[in-house]
């Protein structure tokens, strides 16, 4: 009977040691290759985090020509510049590519093979937008980040479909609850939007604040709220007239259709101050230009790498309302360091800039390793804006 129960544990503790990609349970390890295994259904691994954080990238490609990985967030955050980074090929067919140490972080990134852009074929972890695909490279620390599914009580997050007379279609929103949700309280509620390509589900599988929210609550830094992620997609990316029209016709989804569903589905705060409206690039120039100019519908505002180059005449209106500080309790403007030391500082300068011009309050913050990208987006919400929302005032 011992030796039988011997024989369990040792299976057991095989079962529970992760593998590569296993996608068994939601591990803060996933490219670490404690098996030798492979992940279902690819021949190799790639990409393979090793312990000492440098990756090893493989593509099994032997009538290939080149291979190469594309400038990205790996590339800012190693200083490697714009150039593709070659991979090496072996007698096997085999190509590949090591780089680092890198801080541990999640990456996104694309191959090239012999010009043409794609995902990882070999990588389980893609991300799926309105743009084709991409994968992502978890680089681990010694333990679960920031970032990571841990053991706290966790939240739900709940898909709404919903049809819109201003877009004229079906259309999608995600709703996080907090731990313990009670319909019978009243909860602050922050509108999260993404950037050009980004559909609603990416703040959830790139953004991870779900889990985010789940840890700054488990360790008392954040009120408890409701998140709420919209398509901020109301124009073809590409159109002529993007700018011109998607500020406008975000303003109206909003007010029409995405704020009543909320409202009517879950216990909130219906008033300006229990509202927040936020969203990285393009979604940070949503919370600027139909956000601002909402100010009986929301108080509290965080803009992520994004401003305006020309904010005194595109902004005039709120930048010159008396009562502006008495309307709007919170406003946020951050971007990561690598955005601060390139061209993306232009637009978020400018907006500081006047914003100090014109006596508003707000809070600027830089930090992060990341440039434009998904590291600084979590960085920003998770360090800065969540846990300052409805404690300023």
């Amino acid at each position: 009977m011992k030796k039988c129960f011997l024989s369990i544990a040792i299976l057991l503790l095989g079962i529970m040691v992760n593998a590569q990609q296993a996608n068994v349970n939601l591990d803060f390890d996933p490219h670490r290759d404690a098996e030798g295994l492979v992940p279902f259904s690819a021949p190799l691994n790639s990409p393979e985090v090793h312990d000492d954080c440098t990756v090893t990238f493989r593509l099994l490609a032997p009538e290939a020509h080149r291979v190469e990985l594309n400038p990205g967030a790996i590339h800012t955050i190693l200083n490697l510049g714009r150039d593709p980074l070659p991979f090496t090929k072996g007698e096997d067919g085999i190509w590949t590519l090591t780089i680092g140490p890198l801080p541990p972080d999640i990456y996104s990134y694309h191959l090239r093979v012999d010009g043409v852009q794609m995902a990882d074929p070999n990588n389980s972890i893609a991300a799926f937008t309105a743009m084709p695909p991409y994968s992502n490279l978890v680089v681990h620390g010694k333990e679960p980040a920031y970032y990571d599914a841990k053991n706290v009580p966790h939240g739900n997050v709940t898909r709404h479909i919903y049809h819109s007379d201003v877009t004229g279609g079906e259309r999608d929103l995600y709703v996080y609850t907090p731990p313990g949700y009670d319909p019978s309280k009243e909860y602050p509620v922050l509108y999260l939007l993404g950037g050009s390509g980004e559909l609603p589900s990416n703040w959830i599988y790139d953004g991870r604040v779900n889990l985010m929210m789940d840890n700054l609550l488990a360790e008392g830094k954040a009120v408890p709220m409701l998140i709420v992620i919209p398509n901020n997609q109301v124009v073809h990316r590409n159109h002529p007239r993007h700018a011109e029209l998607s500020f406008d016709i975000f303003a109206k989804e909003l007010r029409q259709h995405i704020i009543p569903v909320v409202d009517a589905n879950y216990s909130t705060i219906k008033s300006p101050k229990g509202r927040a409206l936020s969203g990285l690039s393009m979604g940070g120039r949503h919370t600027i230009f139909s956000g601002f100019s909402s100010l009986d519908l929301i108080a509290n505002f965080g803009v992520l790498s994004a401003g305006d180059t020309d904010p005194e005449n595109t902004l005039k209106d709120f930048l010159n309302d008396p009562k502006v500080n008495e309307k709007v309790d919170y406003l946020f403007i951050g971007q990561g360091v690598k955005e601060a030391e390139g061209f993306f500082n232009l637009r978020c300068q400018a907006l500081v800039d006047a914003l100090k011009a014109h006596g508003i309050e707000h809070e600027y913050y830089i930090g992060g390793e990341g440039g434009h990208d998904w590291g600084t987006w979590r960085h920003l919400l998770y360090y800065r804006f969540l846990p300052n929302l409805w404690r300023t005032k």
